[in-house]
């Protein structure tokens, strides 16, 4: 009796055990692609706790409180910190050889991206984008080669791309932009940028040239901006402050809830600054709505909605004196109208994707956007408002070709806008000191823009390591343009129908070794005038005026080393540029276009980078990269001058950048040297702009307070040496009146930054 106890005692003991081991917390540790990782250490406040498995399985005691924010290490995976707050979680790392942006720059092909180009993509990471100034886009941007921005102000930046977009004076064109999939360019092919929260942002990536069929011709290439979701399941706050020189504030609160079926990301910015200029004083709010939800697994709807609003004053462009003697000082008669900038825009989206099968599925979203802006200048008021809609639908065929896999992309972009304006007299030196006052009406006009693009792309793997992608392009464009001013014979209402025009490219990979691939692109693109630079001066349409034309041929290599953890990329491009736009200025305020020539863009750039891994708690990425430019006017006659075989104007003939990114244990310094070539800012080429030199540092610690609470703290220096340097050129200024040509706007002197980051995981 007493052994049948005994039994009974132990069999006991056996379930209960066993039961105490199945209540145990399971989690499942995979690649980015499924497959199980063997070997991750998972440790909590240091220490070690679990390993996992060959199936990539590891256990946690129910004895340990439950939710738990827990580092997940692997030697040739990127490091994560997540919370474990569900059985069977599963968590996902990615190789470091995948990342490649060694906490910096990444160039890859992403896997959203890989499906509409076979070559190389420049990448800027959330992770990098954290490493600069939380204020603005141009610091990291300008580190990736052949991309330069100019900046006169936060909301005056000109983006050019291997040299396409020099010519513009006082914005970007030539380059077209998405947000989430969204086109966010304009009807005359203008895009705006500085309206997108940095710090909301999870990757920028960057195609070079029209090498994108999907995306259509524009020859600087193409911007997707992709906004952040939540990362994990569940609900997740998050809050970052930051202050710093000439009365900086920011303040950006996000909250984000995901489950197996439904994810929603919100995010509100508020952004503030004096300026270092005279009348540069800055504030904007901006809210982002982006909503998804699986129906099953065949169908998704998704909803985006960005709305910003900002008033920025207007401190305008110096002449060389007051460049050098009192960069502060604004321009004088922009300072006595005291101009600015007043700005809404809205963006509002829906998505949807569905599976017809495993083999055939579509991407198709439908989009309004409109954008208020009023902008008191001296010469006048300009008030505006444009209202943009569009649909934008992709379909995609994948098959079986020669035995192994193919894609078939193939859709449609319909974009259409109305932009009415009207100029107003400004009275300001009639107002006794206060600034702008409307006066008489000069002009009302509208606008309707129409662009209609069907595309197409197949990717082949014509051998095992050779694979080719073929594209085309279908674009038809016109302009209506209502004179509402003026009456009878003065009335200069008109249109322009371009010739449809098809533009083809051909993109080529092949893999030499598993570590080292080259590739080469051929494209041919164009670029349409807007309808003001194809007015005459006296406003009537040009109709011989015609779209820049050309081709874009780019030959590269892509070389993995020592274990993937180093990258080199390198690539040589030619852009032969035909009927090239030029604006020429015949009034204070008035520009008319030509086509006057014909541009080669010649450059080389390369990247690199490689991660030191020097302990569990130690790492050091130093990184590398550089465009080289030899950019000409090739044929170019403008008011009977000849410029052939002058520089490009705008562009520096060379931009160098290196630095590293340094962590240790709780503790991250960053660092960005940038070297920016001297350039031409006339078309004689008799002016030139400075070389300079700009060194920016930021230092992060990061802690857990609570199981479910990260804080962040950082502070930074932009310009550590003090470097005086013009950010921004007006290529061709002219001065009025016997007043100095007005070429340079001021870069901000030494500046410092420090804030806090808060995030809540629930």
């Amino acid at each position: 009796m007493r052994f049948l106890s005994l039994q009974m005692a132990m069999i006991f003991i056996t379930v209960f055990f066993n039961q105490l081991r199945a209540q145990d917390y399971i989690g499942l540790v995979q690649s980015v692609d499924g497959t199980p990782i063997a070997g991750v250490l998972i440790t909590f406040e240091n220490e070690v706790i679990a390993k996992t498995n060959a199936k990539g399985q590891f256990s946690l005691s129910e004895k340990i409180q439950f939710p738990i924010h827990l580092s997940f290490k692997h030697a040739d995976y990127q490091s994560k910190n997540q919370l474990f707050h569900e059985i069977n979680q599963v968590f996902f790392l990615r190789k470091s050889s995948d990342i490649e942006e060694l906490d910096q720059i990444t160039v890859l092909a992403s896997s959203d991206v890989k499906k509409t180009v076979i070559l190389p993509i420049s990448q800027v990471t959330s992770k990098a984008l954290e490493q600069q100034t939380p204020v603005t886009l141009v610091d990291a941007m300008n580190k990736i080669p052949g991309v330069n921005i100019q900046s006169g102000a936060i909301n005056t930046n000109r983006i050019t791309i291997r040299g396409v977009g020099s010519r513009t004076l006082y914005g970007t064109n030539k380059i077209k932009a998405y947000f989430n999939d969204i086109p966010i360019t304009n009807g005359i092919g203008e895009t705006v940028l500085d309206i997108y929260d940095v710090e909301d942002l999870q990757s920028i990536e960057i195609i070079k040239g029209p090498k994108a069929s999907l995306y259509g011709t524009s020859f600087g290439g193409i911007i997707l901006l992709t906004s952040k979701k939540p990362e994990n399941q569940g609900f997740s706050t998050q809050n970052s402050s930051t202050i710093g020189s000439f009365g900086l504030f920011k303040n950006r609160f996000a909250v984000g809830f995901s489950d197996e079926k439904f994810s929603l990301h919100f995010n509100y910015g508020h952004l503030e600054m004096d300026g270092f200029r005279e009348n540069s004083a800055y504030q904007i709010n901006s809210y982002v709505l982006n909503s998804t939800h699986k129906f099953d697994e065949k169908t998704s709807i998704s909803l985006l909605f960005n709305h910003s609003n900002y008033l920025a004053q207007l401190p305008s462009s110096i002449g060389k004196t007051d460049f050098l003697e009192n960069p502060k000082k604004a321009a004088f008669t922009w300072l006595m109208a005291k101009g600015y900038k007043k700005d809404k825009q809205l963006l509002a989206g829906i998505n949807v994707k569905h599976k017809f099968s495993d083999y055939f599925e579509n991407n198709t979203s439908v989009f309004y956007s409109y954008s208020d802006h009023y902008e008191p200048r001296p010469f006048n008021i300009l008030d505006e408002f444009t209202n943009g809609y569009g649909l934008r639908s992709v379909f995609t065929k994948t098959f079986n070709f020669l035995g192994r896999n193919a894609k078939w992309n193939f859709g449609t972009e319909l974009f259409k806008d109305e932009y009415q304006w009207k100029t107003i007299e400004n009275k300001y030196q009639s107002n006794n000191g206060k600034g702008s006052l409307e006066g008489m009406l000069l002009s009302k006009n509208s606008e309707k823009r129409t662009h209609s693009n069907f595309f197409s792309d197949i990717t082949l793997s014509l051998l095992e390591k050779l694979n080719l992608q073929l594209g085309i392009n279908f674009n038809d464009t016109s302009y209506h343009f209502k004179d509402e001013f003026n009456a009878e014979t003065q009335n200069t209402s008109a249109s322009l129908n371009f010739d449809p025009l098809i533009a083809p490219n051909l993109n080529l990979t092949y893999q030499i070794l598993p570590n080292l691939q080259v590739f080469a692109n051929a494209s041919y693109g164009f670029n349409f005038p807007s309808l003001e630079e194809a007015l005459t001066p006296e406003g009537v349409v040009n109709p011989e005026i015609s779209p820049e034309k050309g081709f874009h041929y780019e030959i590269g290599t892509e070389l993995y080393f020592l274990n993937r953890r180093g990258h080199l990329l390198t690539s040589y491009y030619i852009l032969d540029i035909k009927d090239l736009l030029v604006a020429q200025r015949v009034g204070e305020d008035q520009y008319i276009g030509r086509n006057a020539g014909r541009t080669l863009h010649k450059g080389v750039e390369f990247s690199t980078d490689y991660k030191f891994i020097l302990s569990s708690n130690v790492n050091l990425t130093p990184f590398m990269n550089a465009s080289f430019n030899w950019h000409r006017f090739r044929d170019f006659v403008n008011e009977d001058i000849d410029y052939s075989g002058n520089e490009l104007t705008g562009v520096p003939d060379m931009v160098f950048n290196y630095g590293f990114a340094l962590t240790v244990d709780k503790f991250s310094l960053f660092a960005n040297q940038s070297y920016f070539g001297k350039m031409p800012m006339n078309d004689a080429n008799s002016l030139y702009s400075d070389a300079y030199n700009l060194l920016n540092l930021k230092l992060d610690y990061s802690t857990q307070l609570f199981k479910i609470l990260n804080i962040k703290f950082n502070f930074g220096i932009n310009n550590v040496f003090d470097t005086h340097y013009a950010s921004s050129i007006l290529i061709n200024a002219t001065g009025f009146n016997n007043v100095e040509p007005r070429y340079y706007y001021p870069g901000n002197p030494r500046n410092y930054y420090g804030g806090i980051v808060l995030n809540y995981l629930f």
